[in-house]
């Protein structure tokens, strides 16, 4: 079962928004979070343009919002949100695919301007995190870390 987050309003046309992300954690256990210029939190990652594939989307991502390369590790799921976007002025219905990371690097500045990155300890993104489909994609990673120590 997909879980969903946000309402979807019965009068209002949604226009339909694929896209990936990813979760990267540094040495200290902490989670790289983007603000964007409006100050929401997001995870890194975005919309998939065109015929890129999951996988293809997070790379570009990753060098556009970080200037990272990443290695990725496990798919964790698909979590759904209905939103609207006060700066585009558009109801979204945004499937969002989310993969945790074996390893990243640091390989140039981020290419996109207007964003903040941040290094966040787990429970402090949750509570920064925008979308209700990032807070559960940072608790399904958890609960697969804690697994994997049992």
């Amino acid at each position: 079962m997909i879980p969903v987050f946000g309402e979807k309003e019965a009068e209002k046309k949604y226009q339909a928004r694929y896209a990936a992300y990813a979760i990267l954690m540094n040495e200290e256990k902490e989670i790289a979070l983007v603000q964007a210029p409006n100050g929401a939190y997001f995870l890194p990652g975005g919309e998939i343009e065109g015929h890129e594939t999951k996988e293809e989307t997070i790379e570009r991502e990753m060098l556009e919002e970080l200037g990272f390369e990443v290695v990725l590790s496990e798919y964790l799921g698909q979590a759904d949100e209905y939103f609207y976007s006060r700066h585009r002025e558009t109801f979204f219905y945004n499937p969002g695919y989310f993969y945790s990371t074996k390893s990243w690097e640091k390989v140039s500045e981020p290419l996109e301007e207007g964003n903040n990155s941040s290094w966040e300890q787990p429970a402090k993104a949750i509570a920064l995190l925008k979308r209700g489909s990032h807070k559960w994609a940072v608790e399904e990673w958890l609960k697969k870390k804690l697994s994997d120590l049992d």
